[in-house]
């Protein structure tokens, strides 16, 4: 262990992945990984790694998604899935409190304070890391800070594996979030995991990003057989996997200050093109893993003698998101989309200092009418850059 808490990086076979999940549990952590279940990669809990999507990549275009296998057995060789980390972190719905009335007409109020469990998260994308960040930021910050969202958060152990194979859909490298991980101290992650596989065998090149994360890498077994040659060639051969990653990334968000480009846009024709075909499903916003707005629920039995309150997700697109005494402000389909993209690449930065949008391309693929966010921020951009000037005087962004 170095001076600052870290191990040094590590070489660990498919034996030492094993190990891993099986140190974790031993230490009361629940294990959430991806795994291949009903047709897709989903998020699950783990009891072994054997559960891992060993073997299965994905398929991935806008509206499109489906397993396909591979024939290296690689583990992590596949997108996002449809789910994201906030479905642990920030659950679709949880109940704030409940209330009896007793026979005597008193009434007990009882919040839910239940503990947390103890995450362990292994499989989480760079792409991935930065969103669990931005929510950090949102719901931990700030006046209104979401206390059963930190605790959850506080005690999660977080297992980051670089990308080395990008989906069609995906655009981190536009959004400066991957597709690989930095190695100070303070980038979020316990441990930080790249997938090798070439006629040296498949292995996997570990380093520490905490106290805790190097606590756990020295009591996994190494991998046999490599000398200090071979250590320094995984090294070299992650790092060349994960920059030619960054070559392939399947989509492009215009290189332009994309925050200048929505405030420059709000008269665009462009919303009424993008409004014709979308459905207001809110899918975007369900998959999406920064989007976080909720709403309340209050719910009796027919008795009337129990009630109780959940916080349950929220979408912009919902035509009662924006709901005032007189009918909702947004009515129209094109004016919930503009607010939608805007605020994720625009206003996003004014309320939290970063973009709303990490590129992992799972709102292309999840739009059942196959919507594009990269595809409608160059569309505004050809439509409305000559009308654009930079802080500098002229120059179009």
């Amino acid at each position: 262990m170095t001076d600052s808490g870290r191990s040094a990086a590590v070489v660990i076979g498919k034996d030492g992945l094993a190990a891993l999940v099986e140190v974790l549990v031993e230490r009361g952590r629940t294990v959430i990984g991806p795994t291949a279940r009903d047709g897709a990669i989903v998020l699950a809990e783990l009891a072994s790694a054997e559960q891992l999507p060993y073997g299965w990549g994905v398929e991935l275009e806008a509206g499109h998604y489906r397993l396909r296998p591979r024939e290296d057995g690689m583990a992590f060789a596949h997108s996002a899935g449809p789910q994201s980390w906030k479905t642990y972190l920030h659950p679709q719905r949880v109940r704030q409190w409940s209330a009896e009335r007793g026979p005597g007409g008193e009434v007990t109020l009882r919040a839910d304070s239940d503990p947390a469990p103890s995450y362990a998260f292994l499989g989480v994308r760079p792409c991935d890391l930065r969103a669990i960040a931005i929510q950090d930021r949102v719901l931990t910050g700030g006046t209104y800070a979401d206390p059963a969202y930190r605790d959850r958060r506080d005690g999660a152990f977080l297992v980051v594996v670089e990308c080395t194979d990008p989906g069609a859909t995906c655009f981190c490298v536009s959004m400066g979030t991957g597709p690989g991980v930095g190695e100070g101290d303070d980038e979020g992650y316990d441990l930080a995991l790249t997938e090798v596989l070439d006629d040296a065998g498949h292995r996997f090149w570990a380093r520490a990003g905490s106290a805790e994360g190097a606590e756990v890498l020295a009591l996994l077994p190494r991998q046999q057989g490599l000398g200090t040659v071979a250590a320094e060639a995984t090294a070299t051969a992650a790092r060349e996997s994960v920059t030619a990653a960054a070559g392939r990334m399947g989509r492009s968000m215009p290189p332009v200050s994309l925050q200048r480009l929505m405030a420059g846009s709000l008269d665009a024709k462009r919303w009424d093109d993008v409004a014709a075909r979308c459905l207001t499903c809110g899918n975007c916003t369900m998959a999406c893993p920064t989007c976080f707005c909720t709403t309340t629920e209050d719910v009796t039995d027919l008795t009337g003698d129990h009630a109780e309150r959940w916080s349950t997700w929220d979408s912009c697109f919902d035509l009662d998101f924006s709901h005032l005494h007189g009918g909702p402000v947004r009515e129209s389909a094109r004016s919930r989309y503009r607010q939608w993209l805007t605020h994720k690449l625009g206003t996003w930065h004014d309320q939290f200092g970063s973009s709303g949008c990490v590129g992992c391309g799972r709102c292309i693929v999840w739009c059942p009418v196959g919507i594009d966010i990269t595809e409608e921020a160059a569309a505004l951009h050809a439509e409305t850059w000559s009308m654009l000037e930079s802080p500098e005087g002229g120059a179009r962004p």
